[in-house]
């Protein structure tokens, strides 16, 4: 299956357990992997037969943006089942969301979930 990849796509969210993080928010990163068939786009050179990279952006910026999540796991999962949902093209896709500065003592770079849908 072919690949579309969009890295490290920030947002300022309010995803969190403590009072802190819904309150005055943080940033987050989220990378995509995108699959889906890219074969008549290549030859077409037609963007209604791929998928437009700018609708995937805007739509994970408004989930990411919007309503707040406890987990990462459902922020993650309201990403991946409003892109199946959306987009016709797309087959699966692999979505990572990176915390990178969690209320969590120690030293670290971050903390992700990764998850992988498809279409049944």
């Amino acid at each position: 299956m072919d690949k579309i990849y969009l890295h490290k796509c920030a947002f300022y969210g309010y995803h969190g357990l403590f009072p802190e993080e819904t309150k005055l928010g943080q940033r987050f990163f989220v990378d995509l992997e995108l699959e889906l068939d890219l074969q008549q786009a290549g030859r077409s050179d037609n963007m209604e037969d791929s998928i437009n990279y700018g609708a995937v952006f805007e739509t994970m910026k408004e989930i990411v943006e919007g309503r707040p999540f406890h987990l990462l796991e459902a922020l993650a999962e309201a990403i991946a089942s409003k892109l199946l949902l959306d987009f016709s093209l797309l087959h699966a896709c692999r979505v990572k969301v990176d915390k990178p500065d969690p209320p969590i003592p120690g030293h670290y770079q971050g903390v992700a979930v990764e998850i992988y849908r498809s279409r049944l």
